[in-house]
């Protein structure tokens, strides 16, 4: 896996979802158990089982795993054995007549797991997990409690301070960030990074994920930036394409705010270029896109809005716009702090 969708807890570490431990378990079980994948959430006579794999010589072993205390996995345990051994599915791949396996995998378990466990003739272990803080890196660590048997992986993370308020970001976007090229791991950072800033910004945006886009704003009218993954003319494929609605650079549309598309380099350490692809027409013909070099665009917006900037959330927009214009380098996240305070202007 490239990266792994964690959260920080005071000075611990945890999964943001159970879905994220089962991807990073499914991903590393020959490393951490010695076995190897069969499927993932399997259906069978009413039951999903978490993860199915095989051990030595085609050995069925079936894990449940919790992302927190549960006071129930054994009887999901007995149910999955039961719904397997009356049903045995994927005969070709499983030797049934070998015992099956059962694993619990969590972070802590109840008092009452031990009691069902000890009563329970079936045959599960317990391991319990947790990411340990190892010379500035993260290890997955799990520990068999019967044997005290320790393993661990590293995980990939992408940066050690999370903002509490900020959910953690939707499965659509972990995916699809890691279909893009493989070549840029700055691409992956960035793009969370300015998410985290979004967010952050105002608590009346919000995050709506759609079939090749993830939006944010305050409903449909209301938008200040997307991240753009499908395939069209305007945009890079297997790249993630940031649109931001920033202040127009010619009055006469008389628009608020254009949607822009943000062309950066592979690393997404600069900007070079904005461009603007109109949807509206104009004298019955649909007028050309309009291409703005740095720092033409932000030249272009300062002499139309002379003499109009009057309020002080205009002057902090101003203040911004003298920043990247006189910056040596070209500053996304300036350009995200003027797409942000154009939005609030709307309120």
């Amino acid at each position: 896996m490239d990266f792994v969708n964690l959260r920080k807890t005071g000075n611990s570490w945890e999964f943001a979802t159970e879905a994220d431990l089962e991807d990073f378990v499914w991903a590393n079980l020959k490393q951490l158990l010695g076995l190897i994948p069969l499927k993932r959430q399997y259906y069978v006579n009413g039951q999903f089982c978490d993860i199915l794999a095989l051990g030595e010589n085609k050995q069925l072993v079936v894990l449940e795993l919790k992302n927190c205390e549960d006071r129930y996995i054994v009887q999901q345990l007995t149910r999955y054995y039961h719904a397997l051994v009356e049903n045995k599915p994927l005969e070709e791949e499983i030797d049934y007549q070998q015992p099956i396996r059962l694993i619990a995998i969590k972070p802590n378990f109840h008092r009452d797991n031990f009691i069902d466990l000890k009563y329970n003739h079936l045959a599960i272990k317990f391991i319990r997990f947790e990411i340990a803080i190892l010379d500035e890196n993260l290890y997955l660590e799990l520990k068999d409690l019967d044997t005290s048997e320790l393993s661990k992986v590293k995980i990939p993370h992408q940066q050690k301070d999370i903002n509490e308020d900020i959910p953690a970001p939707p499965r659509a976007l972990i995916n699809r960030l890691a279909k893009c090229d493989k070549s840029s791991e700055n691409e992956r950072e960035a793009v969370l990074t300015i998410r985290k800033k979004i967010l952050g910004f105002d608590n009346r945006i919000q995050e709506f994920v759609k079939a090749n886009t993830i939006e944010y704003g305050k409903g449909k009218n209301k938008l200040c930036a997307e991240f753009y993954f499908g395939n069209s003319f305007y945009a890079f494929q297997n790249r993630a394409n940031l649109f931001l609605r920033l202040p127009e650079p010619e009055p006469y549309l008389k628009q608020n705010t254009l949607r822009m598309h943000i062309l950066t380099d592979k690393d997404w350490t600069i900007f070079y270029r904005i461009i603007h692809y109109p949807r509206a027409f104009i004298s019955h013909k649909v007028r050309s896109h309009a291409m703005y070099e740095y720092p033409s665009f932000i030249e272009t917006i300062k002499r139309c809005g002379e003499g109009e900037l009057r309020d002080e959330r205009s002057r902090i927009c101003y203040e911004n716009y003298e920043k990247l214009i006189f910056s040596e380098t070209n500053s996304l996240e300036l350009l995200v702090d003027i797409a942000l305070e154009a939005w609030i202007k709307k309120f």
